[in-house]
């Protein structure tokens, strides 16, 4: 089964980077700025995780993450910290991928 992973972040030129980096067997990555781009997303198909860059404004974070936990139970919510700038965001996906990979579910 294909794993879904929305990635967020304030351009597209940093999301579009992020995707093309993030060549993974098994993962179908997606890319947007903002909540739209989510609701575009949740609508076309199921979001396994959201993983957000730290450029996105605090209150359009709040409104993301207000909308997936109103649209699905399952969907996991990644906030990247604003510290590592621009060019933490790769590591921080591939962290988050590889903790989620790690994880052992029933």
């Amino acid at each position: 089964m294909t794993t879904t992973v929305l990635l967020l972040g304030r351009t597209d030129a940093v999301v579009g980077e992020a995707r093309q980096r993030l060549v993974t067997p098994g993962i179908e990555v997606l890319g947007g700025t903002g909540i739209d781009d989510l609701r575009s997303a949740l609508a076309g198909s199921r979001v396994d995780h959201v993983i957000m860059g730290a450029g996105l404004d605090l209150d359009t974070r709040l409104e993301i993450i207000r909308e997936i936990f109103q649209s699905s139970d399952t969907t996991t919510v990644h906030m990247k910290d604003d510290a590592s700038g621009p060019e933490g965001f790769q590591p921080f996906i591939r962290a988050v991928l590889s903790g989620l990979a790690s994880r052992q579910l029933p």
